[in-house]
């Protein structure tokens, strides 16, 4: 059985970590290559960086930050924000990244995960989806949550996985920031659907939610941001306890 994943998320606006409540609300929660560099000493799988602010402001992400986090870590890192195009995703590679994440520019062009997945192997490829529960529909989000669209997340994840993606990241915006556990009814069903590895975000609160993304919604990592950033998880301690129940995890 392949183990679990925990990865700790930096999302990046000018240059600082920050974290909010449902996409809003902004704090600011430190300095991401010391952040970086500290969750690859506590033992995280990987890492996400986000650049959540790029596409909003259409803008390209920030490289030379990619490079000094690359720099400063030693475990695989996937990086997302602005990325529109095979040139995009190619500076970040060369850069540091290992993996990029792309998210509304895959939903205005489709074709884009098809050229990603083709120049640089599905294995480099993920695709981020933000998605909203309106009147039992989960809607999928374009910039940072931002704008709805009329796209079905089981829908346009398996389309996704169809077109060469490598792993799925998805969000829940009705949990993130909560704290009050990961949305895993859905994961359940993406799980059912997908043949390619998930990545839960949205709603870490304590250790339990992450026993409960494993057990119940059958993703294949858990992603969180603010309960790491804050101190309120130590990543060791959370791993320990998760081998405790059972849960096949890399210590």
């Amino acid at each position: 059985m392949l183990t679990k994943r925990i990865i700790p998320c930096l999302d990046i606006k000018n240059g600082r970590t920050v974290k909010g409540i449902n996409f809003e609300g902004l704090r600011d929660a430190g300095d991401p290559v010391e952040l970086g560099k500290l969750y690859s000493q506590q033992g995280a799988d990987e890492l996400v960086f986000l650049d959540i602010t790029a596409t909003n402001d259409k803008r390209k992400p920030l490289s030379d930050l990619v490079k000094k986090i690359a720099a400063n870590i030693n475990i695989p890192f996937t990086v997302g924000g602005g990325i529109r195009s095979i040139e995009d995703a190619d500076v970040l590679l060369q850069a540091g990244a290992d993996k990029i994440s792309v998210n509304s520019a895959a939903v205005r062009n489709p074709e884009l995960i098809n050229e990603l997945a083709n120049n640089f192997g599905s294995q480099f490829v993920v695709v981020a989806i933000d998605a909203k529960l309106y009147e039992g529909k989960w809607k999928v989000h374009l910039n940072g949550g931002r704008i709805p669209t009329e796209f079905n997340l089981l829908d346009w994840a398996k389309e996704c996985e169809e077109r060469g993606a490598g792993e799925i990241l998805f969000t829940s915006m009705n949990h993130d920031g909560t704290k009050q556990g990961f949305e895993n009814v859905m994961l359940e069903k993406l799980s059912e659907v997908l043949s390619i590895p998930i990545i839960a975000s949205g709603g870490a609160g304590s250790m339990e939610h992450f026993y409960e993304v494993f057990a119940k919604g059958k993703a294949d990592a858990g992603l969180a941001a603010s309960i790491f950033h804050f101190k309120e998880i130590e990543i060791l301690d959370l791993k320990r306890y998760l081998k405790a129940k059972g849960i096949p995890i890399r210590i």
